[in-house]
């Protein structure tokens, strides 16, 4: 079966039992930890897949690193259906396929802005006000970083747009008109 298609229909499940648990932002939290679990700690990815460690033992793991607590069920048992069906290996992607669903379903849009300073709390406020016009009602997951490397000025990133604003992309932009000259 495609890796793909897997924890796509894993995750469509799960949101459409969440819904009807009323958890499902709940669980969107706990996926959004896990998620970042795993990238935070690579040997996260390496303990599911070792045959040595107990299945009970990844379960018990991975509710850790969600940061489940005894009220989560519905996250418990999703993972207790997965290690009865031998899909602990796949929890990563399906917890960032429900990520994805989620955030398709409650109109939410990730934001990434890269900047070469620090914004003022005013700039940074006038920037996510424009932001959210052109996100037309959808909600706003805003993260903020600085690069230095971009000289001045800034990016953004929403989904698959990007705005570059920068002094290097500026920079750039004009080295490659002077050589096809």
């Amino acid at each position: 079966m495609n890796e793909g298609l897997l924890p796509r229909r894993y995750a469509k499940a799960l949101y459409e039992f969440a819904c009807e648990k009323d958890c499902s932002q709940r669980v969107y939290t706990l996926m959004k930890t896990l998620v970042k679990s795993f990238s935070e700690m690579p040997s996260l990815g390496v303990t599911l897949s070792n045959p040595y460690v107990s299945n009970s033992d990844k379960v018990t793991l991975l509710n850790t690193a969600a940061g489940a607590t005894d009220t989560d069920s519905v996250f418990t048992d999703f993972l207790k259906l997965l290690e009865h069906n031998n899909r602990l290996g796949f929890c990563r992607d399906i917890a960032q396929a429900y990520i994805d669903l989620y955030r398709v379903k409650n109109h939410i849009f990730e934001v990434h802005v890269t900047s070469a300073a620090p914004f003022s709390s005013q700039e940074e406020q006038r920037l996510k006000s424009m932001i959210e016009s052109h996100l037309h009602g959808g909600v706003m997951e805003y993260h903020h970083g600085i690069n230095p490397d971009l000289i001045g000025g800034f990016t953004v990133s929403v989904g698959n747009e990007r705005l570059d604003a920068s002094v290097s992309n500026e920079l750039n932009q004009l080295r490659l008109n002077l050589l096809s000259k």
